[in-house]
């Protein structure tokens, strides 16, 4: 895939997230898609910090977007290779400190199959 096709998917991705449109942001990502983020142990323990599933994924992201309605992803830098997109963006929620955020997307025939997060 092209380094234009994955960072496509990329914006399609922040996009997505940022109007909190779940059914779209859903479509990015193949039915068995893995994430992995520590974030996810403080909110929901009993993931130990992974999610796997388009159903779990819809569960995480409808529980982030009603916690955190104000939530909006600041693109720093996406750059991509091979089957990869790197990628570093700001979280910002009202009444919160601003995260910088660096994460990897694997894909897959244009789908996203895997995720890792790291904060900080």
């Amino acid at each position: 895939m092209t380094p234009e096709k994955l960072q496509s998917i990329a914006f399609k991705w922040f996009d997505t997230f940022n109007n909190k449109e779940l059914e779209k942001l859903l479509s990015l990502y193949d039915d068995e898609a893995v994430i992995s983020n520590s974030q996810l142990k403080s909110l929901k323990p009993e993931t130990n910090s992974f999610v796997s599933g388009k159903q779990a994924l819809r569960q995480l992201w409808q529980d982030v977007f009603e916690r955190f309605p104000s939530i909006h992803y600041k693109v720093k830098s996406v750059t991509a290779n091979g089957d990869r997109v790197f990628m570093e963006y700001i979280i910002s929620v009202e009444n919160a400190e601003d995260m910088l955020i660096a994460e990897v997307l694997d894909i897959k025939e244009d789908k996203i199959i895997g995720s890792r997060v790291y904060r900080g």
